[in-house]
């Protein structure tokens, strides 16, 4: 069991360093397949997302790509949302006994949702427009922005997807930014959102850290292979593969 999830790590962190699709679309829906219980392979994937994200941050606050105001005001929506999310999960596995069954539906419909999300971006991402939303300041946007963190960290929580590619979307349509500076800023509201979560899901015993050690072990060395593979490899081609897959996990587990 060892060996296979260290391959998975491998496999997992390859796919995300060559594509750049999140790690959570992939790994979390593998994990179930496999005979992890939906709320420990969430918790899991939380705090092991939550480790690799701090990394990424690291690297984005030394490149100074990340825009803290913004990182900021969707903390405010995402955390809470976050919050409410396990009281949620945990509501309900008290009186209903159900919190797998609703964590897996619910995983079902947001990975068709990233898996469609994924596409949209590589076949319209360069086609959108400016548009009003985009000429407006942060300042001018608070409360959309904190709409969109509270929601999308609500999925987040239940789910463990969604912390980068669904703001990532987001964040392309509603905000003017470079495309450096858009991925820092999405990695780092990613690390303080999953870090949140994966706390709270390790406070109800959620969190398998034997896994999350191996899961590490593995997609570490797989993330740097796939980065030097990126440049050479045909990006788009590879992300609605691997979009399709996704779809096709979502479907199954609903």
């Amino acid at each position: 069991m060892t060996l296979s999830i260290l391959f998975m790590g491998v496999i997992v962190g390859f796919l995300v360093g060559l594509t750049g699709v999140g790690g959570a679309s992939l790994l979390t829906p593998i994990l179930i397949l496999i005979g992890i219980h939906p709320s420990i392979a969430v918790g899991t994937d939380l705090l092991y997302n939550s480790i690799t994200k701090l990394f990424g941050t690291i690297q984005h606050w030394r490149q100074r790509t990340i825009d803290f105001k913004l990182v900021k005001m969707l903390a405010m929506g995402s955390i809470p949302g976050v919050i409410v999310a396990v009281i949620f999960l945990k509501f309900f596995n008290s009186f209903y006994n159900n919190q797998e069954v609703i964590i897996k539906h619910a995983l079902g419909y947001v990975l068709i949702l990233v898996a469609f999300a994924t596409l949209f971006k590589v076949f319209f991402g360069h086609k959108i427009k400016e548009n009003r939303w985009q000429l407006k300041s942060l300042e001018e946007k608070r409360g959309l922005i904190i709409t969109i963190g509270a929601v999308l960290g609500f999925i987040v929580g239940m789910t463990s997807i969604g912390s980068g590619s669904l703001y990532a979307i987001a964040m392309l349509y509603f905000f003017r930014m470079a495309p450096a500076q858009l991925v820092g800023t999405d990695i780092a509201h990613a690390f303080f959102l999953a870090t949140t979560a994966g706390i709270l899901h390790a406070s109800m015993g959620n969190v398998n850290y034997t896994l999350v050690i191996n899961l590490l072990l593995g997609s570490i060395p797989g993330v740097l292979i796939g980065s030097m593979l990126a440049t050479k490899a045909p990006t788009n081609v590879l992300r609605t593969i691997i979009a399709s897959l996704v779809l096709i996990s979502g479907l199954k587990l609903i």
